[in-house]
C-alpha cells in the first residue's frame, strides 16, 4: 500500500500583542500539529533606541532608557547609571547605593508579577492576573511616592538618585513586605501546583544546561535550566555583596521550572529588601557631577542581573556630550534566540506556553 504523504503548511502566529507579549510574528511550519519550524519575526516595535543615543546628552539618555524594557525601567537606569559612572569613576554614596537596590529588587518583584499573571492567561487561568496586579498596584503606589512615575521612572541619576525616600516610605513598605509573603503561598494554592496548569507546563519545553548555555541565555532562564549564575552574585556590582540571599534553580528546564523560578526569586527580593530595611544608613543621596557630564575618551561595558538576565551595557566616549556609540546587549533579546529550538517537535497548542515562559518584552527586543 502505498505511503500518504501530508503536506507541511505555514501558519502565522501573530503579529498580534496579548497573546505574544508583544508585537511579535512567529511563522510556524507545521506538520499536522507538530512543529517542524519556527521563525521569530522581530521588528515590529523598532525605536532606534540606540541610534537614539548617540545624539542625546548621557542625562537625556536616562529617560530613554525607561523605554527598552518598561516593566524593569528601574534596571535600565541603574545598567546605563553603572556603565557611564564607571567610565568617569564616579563614586557612589552609601545611602544611594542602598536606595538603588531596594528599587531594583521591588521592580523584580513588579515584573515577576506580571510574568505569574500573564502566563495564567497563557494557558487559560484569568484570575492569577487579578491578585498579580493588586501586589503591583502596591509597589507602583510606592514608586509614585518617591518618583513621581507608576511605570517609566527617571528615578536614577549618574552619581546617585534624583529624590530621597519620602516621609512614610519605609512604613509603608514594610506593610508591603508583610502583606507580599503571605501572598506566595496563595500564588502556589491558585496556579503553581493547579493540576491543570502542571499538565500545561510540566515537562514541556524543555531547555537543556548545555543549549543554554550555548544560546547565551540568561537571568531565570537559564538557572531554570539548573545553571547557578546570577551577576548579583557571579559578578557583583553596586552593594549586592553586602546582601545574603539564595540564587534558586531549577532542575528540568521545562516551562514550569521557568515559571517556578521567578516565584522563587520574588521571595528572594523581599530578603533583599527587608536586609536593606534593617540597615538604611543616612547620609547624601546623590554625588555631585558636573552638569554638563563630558566622560574621558574610552570604552566600557557594564552588566546587571535585570528581572530578564543580563543587561549590558557598552558604552564608547569620544570626550563629547553624547555617547559615541551605545550598545544594549537585552536579555530578551538574546533569550527569543532559543524560541525556535525550544519550538522544535512540539505542537500548536505548547506554543504560547513555551514563548509565555521566557518572559521576554519586545520593547527590549526592537529597541
Amino acid at each position: 500500500m502505498e505511503e500518504i504523504k501530508l503536506e507541511e503548511m505555514y501558519l502565522n502566529l501573530g503579529p498580534q500583542h496579548p497573546s505574544t507579549h508583544g508585537v511579535l510574528r512567529v511563522g510556524l511550519t507545521l506538520d499536522g500539529e507538530v512543529i517542524v519550524k519556527a521563525d521569530p519575526d522581530i521588528g515590529y516595535l523598532h525605536r532606534g533606541m540606540e541610534k537614539l543615543a548617540e545624539n542625546r546628552t548621557y542625562a537625556q539618555n536616562i529617560a530613554l532608557s525607561d523605554r527598552w524594557d518598561y516593566l524593569a525601567s528601574m534596571s535600565n537606569n541603574f545598567a546605563f547609571c553603572l556603565a557611564v559612572e564607571k567610565i568617569m569613576k564616579v563614586q557612589i554614596p552609601e545611602r544611594a547605593e542602598y536606595i538603588r537596590v531596594l528599587v531594583a529588587e521591588l521592580n523584580r518583584i513588579a515584573s515577576h508579577l506580571i510574568l505569574f499573571g500573564t502566563y495564567g492567561v497563557d494557558i487559560g487561568a484569568v484570575t492569577p492576573f487579578m491578585y498579580a496586579l493588586r501586589e503591583r498596584e502596591m509597589i507602583l503606589d510606592l514608586f509614585e511616592s518617591i518618583c513621581g512615575a507608576r511605570m517609566t521612572y527617571n528615578y536614577f541619576r549618574i552619581g546617585g538618585v534624583s529624590n530621597d525616600l519620602p516621609e512614610g516610605f519605609v512604613k509603608k513598605l514594610e506593610e508591603f513586605t508583610e502583606w507580599f509573603k503571605k501572598r506566595l503561598s496563595e500564588y502556589d494554592d491558585l496556579l503553581s501546583n493547579n493540576v491543570i496548569f502542571l499538565d500545561r507546563t510540566k515537562n514541556i519545553g524543555m531547555l537543556t544546561k548545555e543549549d543554554a548555555i550555548d544560546y547565551g541565555v540568561t537571568g531565570p532562564n537559564l538557572r531554570a535550566s539548573g545553571v547557578q549564575f546570577d551577576i548579583r552574585k557571579n559578578d557583583t556590582y553596586s552593594i549586592y555583596s553586602k546582601f545574603d540571599f539564595e540564587i534558586p534553580v531549577g532542575t528540568q528546564g521545562d516551562c514550569w521550572d521557568r515559571y517556578y523560578i521567578r516565584i522563587k526569586e520574588m521571595k528572594e527580593s523581599i530578603n533583599i529588601i527587608e536586609q536593606i530595611l534593617s540597615k538604611l544608613p543616612d547620609g547624601e543621596i546623590c554625588t555631585k557631577v558636573p552638569k554638563i557630564l563630558r566622560p574621558p575618551v574610552g570604552e566600557v561595558y557594564s552588566r546587571i542581573e535585570a528581572p530578564r538576565g543580563e543587561l549590558g551595557i557598552y558604552l564608547i566616549s569620544d570626550g563629547n556630550t553624547n555617547p559615541y556609540r551605545l550598545k544594549v546587549r537585552g536579555p530578551s533579546f538574546v533569550n527569543l534566540e532559543v524560541l525556535p529550538e525550544l519550538l522544535k517537535t512540539w505542537k500548536i497548542a505548547d506554543v504560547v506556553a513555551i514563548l509565555g515562559s521566557l518572559d521576554i518584552v519586545l520593547g527590549e527586543v526592537d529597541r
